[in-house]
């Protein structure tokens, strides 16, 4: 995009998500990414809620173009421990080791 400075991380503490608890970031996800048609997209929203709900913290980014605009972003952090020990419990099912598969899906 033309005149595009780059994104720089916030300090979240100092913006207006300081607050947020996991539910919020859950709820401002679905507003955001719920429309998207696809099974794939649908899969990846539900990984993002589940990450979100298992301490993945959220990195608040703001974007800037020499034109003055400016547009905030929001990304997940690496997930800890409990979300992958979470997705290993899912898998291994009643019947033992794989025996489902977990799909974390396609971002839009």
């Amino acid at each position: 995009m033309e005149g595009y400075l780059g994104e720089t991380i916030l300090d979240i503490h100092k913006t207006k998500y300081a607050m947020y608890a996991p539910q919020d970031w859950v709820i401002m996800w679905i507003e955001m990414y719920g429309g998207f048609d696809g099974e794939h997209h649908k899969a990846w929203l539900i990984d993002q809620i589940a990450r979100i709900l298992k301490g993945t913290k959220v990195i608040v980014k703001l974007a800037k173009w020499d034109s003055g605009n400016e547009e905030e972003r929001f990304t997940l952090a690496d997930a800890p421990p409990e979300y992958h020990k979470w997705v290993q419990e899912m898998c291994d099912g009643e019947d033992g080791a794989d025996t489902y598969t977990y799909d974390v899906g396609f971002a839009p």
